[in-house]
């Protein structure tokens, strides 16, 4: 579970219901009527602007949000260096037998190519090809989220304005005037909450997490050729380290320098 997403939105819940206690009365923020306006009409605004196959695997890809599988780059760097080395031994063929165990199909269908004598450039083209249209699908989703963060503000203004107008319409009886401006601003209520601490937010995360997708992905794509031209393991782990921050460097090397340790320890 990703634990920054769950202390946000409940983070977030709890500021809301703060300050909605702190004002009196909370029933004063639920209007029916208002969630009507804001809710259905940003809903029905941004599905007029995607295709239903696109919702749809937009509600697939949320689940991630929560559960999301992290893919160390420091796993992927280290099985590709045994790779290589076990290729410089044994030949490529003897990648064959580990394919089973690679969990990731980015990487399993690379090594199979390679395996399959298919050239570099061809290799290169087709894993960046598929790249490339993960980066369009996701990009979609993030566009999602994107379009509803700026309907549900528009149609909350609309829901104002319509508040507004029936306010209008009751001047002549001053009692009812400070309802009617408090239902009117409900819905702007509405709109800014779902826009800033909902939706602006989880296009942001799945950015995030295309962009790190992505990042391990291409590194994968280089690590796979430097194994298939028999480079040697070392410059390829050197290279594959420019992927890394300079914390996840430092971080990396503290993990391989630990694992050496453990494997003297055992090895005596």
């Amino acid at each position: 579970m990703d634990l920054a997403t769950l202390i946000g939105i409940l983070f977030g819940a709890a500021c809301i219901l703060w300050g909605m206690y702190d004002g009196g009365d909370p029933s004063r923020f639920f209007s029916i009527s208002s969630i009507a306006v804001t809710f259905g009409g940003g809903v029905a605004s941004t599905i007029l602007a995607f295709t239903l196959e696109d919702i749809r695997n937009v509600f697939r890809a949320l689940p991630k949000l929560i559960r999301r599988k992290n893919q160390s780059p420091y796993h992927i760097i280290q099985m590709l260096v045994e790779m290589s080395q076990k290729a410089r031994r044994e030949g490529l063929l003897a990648l064959e037998s580990n394919q089973e165990q690679i969990e990731d199909s980015y990487l399993r269908k690379a090594l199979e190519l390679v395996v399959d004598g298919v050239e570099p450039e061809i290799i290169r083209d087709s894993m960046q090809l598929e790249l490339d249209n993960m980066g369009i699908r996701h990009g979609k989703g993030i566009a999602f989220f994107k379009t509803l963060a700026a309907e549900f503000p528009a149609w909350g203004m609309i829901g104002t304005m319509l508040g507004l107008i029936n306010l209008l319409r009751s001047l002549d009886d001053p009692s009812k005037i400070g309802s009617a401006m408090s239902l009117a601003l409900v819905t702007t209520f509405y709109g800014s909450v779902l826009s800033n601490w909902i939706c602006v937010p989880i296009a942001t995360k799945l950015q995030e997490l295309s962009t790190e997708e992505i990042r391990i992905k291409e590194m994968i794509i280089e690590g796979v050729l430097s194994i298939q031209s028999g480079e040697n393991p070392r410059i390829m782990e050197h290279r594959l380290k420019t992927f890394l921050s300079p914390q996840q460097r430092e971080d990396y090397e503290k993990l391989i320098a630990t694992n050496d340790n453990n494997a003297g320890r055992t090895q005596q």
